[in-house]
């Protein structure tokens, strides 16, 4: 039955990464956007990317706390869904908002700070999906996995991009600010051993308790 678990677990994940969307679509179509849908669509595919690049950089600290394979496994599978709502968040700019006037476009870009780190941030993202495939992981070979934790330097321009744009009620922003800096704490060889150490007591407690 592991087998029954695994795919089971895999189909909550897709239908709970694809439930944000559908919502969206649907309040779009009903025309429950607010007053300004363009400003709605982009501020809730913003919220989405930034939740589901916190889900993915903390995949590999659940892991080892609490043994959960899946939890390690299912990495990829928020990364590109990561991609995902971070493409609609571009394209909607790009799009719906600016009409793709590429002149206006690449005006705002390099003018406005937030747009900067945004851009930065989806390029890098638009990088790591494109080489998340197991062809791309034998070429880069040992360098896959350093190329790779890229994904911390996207985090960060992120929520910098968040961060820039907020003129009051930074709550939200700091808030995934202090998520991705604990991730990164978590990078220390020191801190990572420390956590897996409690994860292995976590997981014996857990198994004298079946």
């Amino acid at each position: 039955m592991r087998w029954f678990r695994v795919y089971s677990l895999k189909i909550l994940a897709h239908i709970g990464v694809l439930l944000p969307l559908v919502a969206l679509i649907w309040d779009f179509s009903q025309g429950q956007l607010t007053a300004d849908p363009i400003r709605e669509i982009q501020l809730r595919t913003g919220k989405y990317t930034l939740v589901l690049l916190v889900i993915t950089l903390g995949c590999t600290p659940a892991y080892l706390i609490s043994g959960f394979e899946q939890a390690r496994q299912f990495r990829r599978l928020f990364g590109l869904y990561t991609m995902v709502y971070a493409s609609l968040h571009f394209l909607n700019f790009v799009g719906l908002d600016y009409g793709f006037n590429f002149a206006l476009i690449r005006e705002d870009i390099f003018e406005k700070r937030y747009a900067v780190a945004g851009f930065a941030a989806f390029l890098i993202l638009v990088a790591l999906a494109v080489t998340s495939t197991s062809g791309w992981k034998r070429r880069l070979g040992k360098n896959w996995r350093r190329f790779h934790q890229l994904t911390y330097i996207t985090a960060l321009l992120a929520v910098l991009h968040f961060l820039l744009q907020v003129k009051a009620g930074i709550h939200a922003p700091l808030t995934y600010s202090a998520l991705v800096v604990a991730l990164l704490v978590f990078r220390i060889p020191a801190v990572r051993v420390a956590v897996s150490k409690s994860g292995e007591w976590v997981r014996k407690r857990r198994y004298l308790t079946l």
